[in-house]
């Protein structure tokens, strides 16, 4: 007897405990559809805590410069294009700007979660989605040219730069800005030790052969070779010059792609924590954090919100040891004078890679091409003689 009654008790016991627990859930789910029907819709963290310092910069109209590197009308386009519902209660908002100031610091996700005061799982959960989202809408923002108009316009731009008329017609491939440093295409995730022809290579305007279109061609930095096929590449003439032709051509050829070492260096100074420092998270996700800071940079472009860079110098020679593509650069001019399309005074792209001795997933492993259309009054004389137009 004195078993079952044990036994007895224990399932009483139980049901007891089951009941309470039912019964403090009811309550509970009473209370929180009381604060819905007497506060409206509910609240997220991001209006409930708008005392902490950093969001009430944001919310209270202040600079944003300081804390997030994007002005406020970049941030408004940024969450425009993220209008993502969330089944949580953080919000857009808050999340959005969470990632803007882990990317505009570059701090570790403890530094942000005591900023914010937040929990360290929240913060590295919001990092990692909002990346994901923005790298989905880089579409949008990073886009090679549609139209002609588009293209022709580019191309006046990059002549404006050069001061040649053979700079005309832009367009663009790889990782790529136009005249204005603005990115219209990027290809990222190899190491920065990776030799510049071979991330060429591997490159999907290699591989698939179809641009530049018919009659253009890619103009290079000296750590690029010559090539004919399967896309047209052509570098500079490495010292010591033989002319004053050539000269004068690595003169235009340095100016008209001046704009791609400045878009890159307004990017890195916005987000100098991102690229000057050493970034301390998943090789995977290195990748989606540069492809996010080239979105951002194209957004803070779009709306004028631009940042002064310095000029640095460019890199045009290939080293002493390296080919200068003489025979590649002779099989294309033939080829294109064939078609009234005289090549060398008429530099269609640059491909640019950072110098920075990065040796892991750099961001600096992207790289840049400027696409321009040949000018129909320039002439190549070919072999040993120089160009005229040049001289």
């Amino acid at each position: 007897m004195d078993a079952i009654n044990l036994i007895f008790m224990y399932v009483l016991w139980c049901e007891l405990e089951e009941d309470a627990e039912r019964g403090h859930r009811r309550r509970r789910w009473r209370y929180c559809r009381h604060l819905c029907n007497t506060n409206g819709e509910a609240r997220h963290y991001c209006q409930i805590n708008v005392t902490v310092p950093v969001l009430k910069r944001f919310f209270y109209g202040e600079d944003t410069r300081p804390d997030f590197r994007l002005g406020r009308e970049a941030i408004q386009v940024l969450l425009g294009a993220l209008q993502t519902e969330r089944q949580h209660g953080w919000g857009p908002t808050l999340e959005t700007l969470v990632f803007l100031f882990w990317i505009a610091t570059g701090s570790a996700y403890r530094v942000v979660a005591r900023v914010f005061g937040m929990p360290i799982t929240s913060i590295h959960r919001m990092v990692h989605r909002i990346a994901e989202e923005v790298v989905a809408v880089r579409e949008k923002f990073i886009r090679l040219p549609q139209t002609e108009e588009e293209l022709l316009a580019m191309g006046e731009g990059f002549a404006r730069l050069a001061g040649h008329p053979a700079f005309i017609k832009a367009a663009g491939a790889m990782a790529v800005c136009d005249h204005q440093g603005r990115f219209i295409d990027t290809y990222m995730g190899f190491p920065g030790s990776v030799h510049d022809s071979r991330i060429l290579r591997n490159s999907l305007i290699y591989l698939s052969g179809n641009y530049p279109p018919p009659g253009y061609f890619i103009l290079g930095d000296g750590g690029y070779p010559c090539l004919s096929e399967p896309m047209a590449l052509i570098t500079p003439y490495k010292r010591p010059l033989t002319s004053m032709a050539e000269q004068r051509f690595n003169t235009h050829h340095s100016r008209g792609r001046s704009i791609v070492e400045r878009a890159f260096g307004m990017m890195k100074t916005r987000f100098r924590c991102i690229f000057l420092e050493a970034l301390e998270v998943h090789s995977e996700f290195v990748p989606k954090v540069v492809t996010a800071c080239a979105v951002l940079h194209n957004i803070c472009i779009g709306v004028g919100d631009e940042v002064i860079v310095e000029d640095v110098a460019m890199g045009d020679d290939p080293p002493p040891e390296r080919e200068c593509g003489a025979e590649s650069r002779k099989d294309i001019l033939p080829h294109q004078k064939e078609e009234g399309i005289l090549p060398l005074s008429s530099p269609l792209s640059y491909s640019h890679s950072c110098s920075c001795h990065c040796s892991s997933a750099c961001p600096c492993s992207s790289h840049l091409l400027l696409f321009l259309h040949p000018h129909p009054n320039l002439a190549w004389a070919g072999g040993e003689r120089a160009h005229d137009h040049w001289r």
